[in-house]
């Protein structure tokens, strides 16, 4: 038993020492990945039991302007993301065909590596979107899918920043920070109420190109599993099947949300903001003009 504590103990230190990137070893969160499991973890406590019982018996709260300010962030910080991943790599130089990691000092490939780095970071701050269920005690939002979504994302990059910080997989952040660009802009525009809401006619549209989002990132990541790729196979798969997961809680939102005749919200993935909270809020404390 002790020889085989002592050879897990070994090989951890050799995956960790040996087969990460050494340019990221120094950065904050990268040299272990307790502290972002940790985090996962309570994140996935406190949002299915100690956040629920904290506001069994609190009034909801009424966030409108937080949720005004807080999607404007995520847009700017969503757009900035975008843009970096563009300018390391995606607006030209990359290939979308098979595109391994440049593990040099490059300029451009650190460049690419402190983006992912954001990217990374990006799934923290995320995790707000379920603490503004709880507050507002909308907590049939928050399933067990939906804390699956966000609660795995924070790991999932982790390990993509330790071994591969760059090259085939991150199209996979490219379209999500892009796809959140629109994302949060919406919501923000949801959250300043109906008088707004009028020019957010195309919210159907918007889950729908969440899923050709997440069909693009599967399609993207196995194609390379019939081609010569000199980038790590099992984070490609790992990936694509993040895709698959993705695809499945986002149609299980469309389904109930625009199938559903009862018009009730029970898919997997919710809004920040809903149409319903906003009219409500909005009578009780209308925006000036």
């Amino acid at each position: 038993m002790a020889t085989l504590v002592h050879n897990i103990i070994d090989g951890y230190h050799d995956i960790m020492d040996n087969q990460s990137d050494p340019r990221v070893n120094g950065w904050s969160m990268m040299s272990s990945p307790f502290p972002t499991l940790f985090i996962c973890l309570f994140y996935a406590y406190f949002s299915k039991v100690l956040g629920p019982r904290l506001m069994e018996n609190r009034k909801p709260f009424d966030l409108r302007n937080v949720l005004v300010v807080y999607n404007l962030f995520q847009t700017v910080f969503s757009t900035w993301i975008f843009y970096e991943y563009m300018m390391s790599g995606w607006g030209g130089q990359y290939s979308f065909r098979c595109q391994p990691v440049d593990y040099s000092n490059n300029p451009v490939a650190l460049r690419m590596a402190r983006t992912c780095w954001w990217y990374y970071f990006s799934k923290f701050t995320e995790f707000l979107d379920t603490l503004f269920f709880i507050l507002r005690k909308k907590n049939e939002h928050v399933s067990t899918l939906h804390v699956i979504h966000h609660g795995c994302m924070p790991m999932s990059v982790w390990l993509g920043m330790k071994f591969a910080p760059g090259g085939h997989s991150t199209f996979f952040a490219l379209l999500n920070t892009f796809v959140h660009i629109i994302m949060y802009f919406y919501y923000m525009v949801a959250a300043l109420g109906p008088r707004f809401q009028k020019y957010i006619w195309w919210k159907k549209y918007l889950t729908s190109f969440q899923m050709v989002q997440f069909v693009a990132i599967f399609v993207h990541q196995f194609q390379t599993l019939f081609i010569d790729c000199n980038y790590p196979k099992h984070f490609m798969i790992w990936i694509g099947l993040h895709g698959v997961l993705f695809l499945f809680l986002f149609s299980d939102f469309y389904r109930e949300r625009y199938s559903n005749k009862n018009n009730q919200h029970k898919g997997a993935c919710m809004p920040v903001l809903d149409d319903k909270d906003s009219s409500k809020q909005v009578e009780r404390r209308p925006l000036e003009d």
